[in-house]
């Protein structure tokens, strides 16, 4: 997914702020979703809610306003009631890598309990189904979540 840095984004240097890159996340995830046929209000309708329950960045240079950037995501891990999403997100038009992340969410139902992700959202949210970097930059691991 591709965009560009607003200038509601930047802090007072034009540099994109830390926070920016989480809602970037969210729109790719919004984005896969809707692309592999599964838009977050077909979840819903199913009954069923996916709450953020870790996110984690990883800059590895700014984003300045006006840049353009694309936000690779892809399924990482799929347990039984939880996911994990890589991203990558990369300065056009050379490439060069701004941060990397990861967020989990685990697959809720009414009641709020962990409920088993259904078999063809697993399927479509399978790594061979979601797009990935051709040239990956592993994120790290981190016991600490950064601010959503």
């Amino acid at each position: 997914m591709r965009l560009r840095a607003r200038f509601a984004e930047t802090d007072a240097m034009r540099i994109v702020h830390h926070t920016e890159y989480f809602v970037w996340f969210e729109v790719a995830r919004t984005e896969l979703l809707r692309s592999i046929g599964l838009p977050y209000t077909e979840i819903q309708r199913r009954g069923f809610n996916t709450p953020l329950v870790e996110a984690y960045a990883s800059y590895k240079a700014p984003a300045r306003y006006d840049d353009e950037v694309e936000v690779k995501i892809w399924a990482g891990r799929i347990g039984r009631s939880s996911l994990r999403l890589e991203y990558e997100v990369t300065k056009l038009p050379g490439g060069e890598p701004l941060c990397v992340g990861h967020t989990v969410h685990v697959l809720i139902g009414g009641d709020g309990k962990p409920k088993k992700i259904p078999d063809d959202l697993k399927e479509r949210l399978s790594p061979s189904s979601t797009e990935r970097p051709t040239r990956r930059t592993p994120s790290r691991t981190s016991s600490r979540a950064a601010p959503p």
